[in-house]
């Protein structure tokens, strides 16, 4: 497939590409600053763009069977990448009639109702606190992708850790996982690029752990 992965120097979305690449599709990396994805591959095209201006990558949506939306922030001061970011990708997607699409939110946006106790108050009373910018521009990001036409899935991934790929880990479509605690950023991408057509994750909330 012709796969655009959009955050491609980030932590899941260089793993996406390389994974990408390892299955044999072809990747269109789309980066603010080509120069920091140092990967080349014949079936790899780095290209420049940035999210917040449509017109910097909407050209990039052409002839692409699936899309990767792999953004991110490491700041914790208000910020609007992730809802208007995602936004803008939404619209052009639709000019361009490209349904299938992967979103990256948080599992901690939500208190887990079979999480333990002591996970649900650090939670609610600690990473929400902290995280409250980012969570709150996720959870605009999220009700947007549910308003729209495509065939989203989105991403819950709970405390991200750099390890390899595994695949070897659990999903709930929907619904929570018990002890969902860490997932490597490897073994997001590897789920994303695996379950492209699988039709089970149209629509849904994606919960992963190991």
């Amino acid at each position: 497939m012709n796969i655009l992965i959009i955050g491609a120097n980030g932590g899941i979305g260089r793993q996406a590409v390389e994974i990408a690449l390892a299955a044999g599709h072809s990747v269109t990396a789309l980066l603010r600053d080509p120069a920091k994805l140092t990967l080349t591959h014949a079936k790899l095209k780095v290209v420049k763009g940035d999210i917040m201006q449509p017109e910097t990558f909407e050209n990039y949506l052409d002839n692409k069977d699936a899309i990767i939306s792999a953004l991110g922030v490491k700041a914790i001061k208000p910020t609007t990448l992730y809802s208007e970011g995602n936004g803008n990708l939404l619209k052009a997607m639709k000019v361009r009639g490209i349904k299938r699409a992967f979103f990256i939110s948080a599992s901690a946006i939500e208190v887990s109702p079979v999480q333990p106790f002591f996970v649900k108050v650090f939670t609610k009373y600690i990473l929400q606190k902290i995280l409250k910018n980012v969570y709150a521009d996720q959870r605009i990001m999220e009700a947007l992708i549910k308003e729209s036409d495509s065939d989203w899935t989105i991403m819950r991934p709970c405390r991200l850790i750099d390890k390899p790929v595994t695949g070897n880990y659990r999903v709930a479509i929907n619904g929570f996982l018990k002890k969902c605690l860490t997932i490597s950023r490897a073994d997001v991408a590897h789920f994303m690029i695996n379950n492209i057509n699988n039709e089970e994750t149209y629509k849904t909330i994606i919960e992963i752990a190991y």
